[in-house]
C-alpha cells in the first residue's frame, strides 16, 4: 500500500485480492463501507446521491458524482463545520482495474487545503489497507 503526494493531490494505490466486482460496493453499500472506514454511513449511490460517512470524532459529507460499477466512483468530501474543508469541498476519485483475479484501486483525492493533506494522506494510506483486509477476506455475515 502506498499514498504520496502530488502537485498537492493523494494517490493512494492498493493492490486487494478479491475481483473489482467485489471491491466495488465497498464504496456504494453503508454496511460493507463501514467495515474499513467509519462506524456509520448513510450513501445514496447515484450522481447527486448522499454520501455521509460518521468516523466517531470527524464525519465526512458529499455527494457522489459518478458511479460506475464496478470500475469508477467519484464523490465529494468534506468536514460538517470545518471552515477550511467544508462539505463537498474537495473530490475523491476511486478506480477499480483488474489484474487477473485481484484488483488494484487507485485512490485519488483531489482540492485539499494544505493543512489537511498529510493526515488525508495517512488515513488513506491505513484505511485502504483496511480495506484490502475486508474485501479479500471471507464474506460479510
Amino acid at each position: 500500500m502506498t499514498a504520496e503526494i502530488r502537485n498537492d493531490t493523494i494517490v493512494a494505490t492498493e493492490h486487494i485480492k478479491a475481483p473489482p466486482e467485489v471491491v466495488f460496493p465497498y464504496f456504494t453499500d453503508p454496511a460493507l463501507i463501514v467495515e474499513w472506514i467509519g462506524e456509520r454511513a448513510e450513501l445514496d449511490p447515484r450522481p447527486g446521491g448522499v454520501f455521509h460517512l460518521d468516523m466517531g470524532q470527524v464525519a465526512a459529507h458529499g455527494v457522489y458524482s459518478v458511479v460506475d460499477p464496478p470500475h469508477r466512483v467519484v464523490f465529494t468530501w468534506g468536514i460538517p463545520g470545518n471552515d477550511t474543508l467544508p462539505p463537498g469541498a474537495s473530490t475523491v476519485e476511486v478506480v477499480l482495474t483488474r489484474d487477473g483475479e485481484d484488483t488494484v484501486v487507485v485512490l485519488t483525492h483531489r482540492a485539499l487545503p494544505s493543512t489537511h493533506i498529510e493526515t488525508h494522506r495517512t488515513g488513506w494510506e491505513h484505511r485502504l489497507g483496511m480495506l484490502g483486509e475486508a474485501a479479500s477476506g471471507p464474506p460479510p455475515a
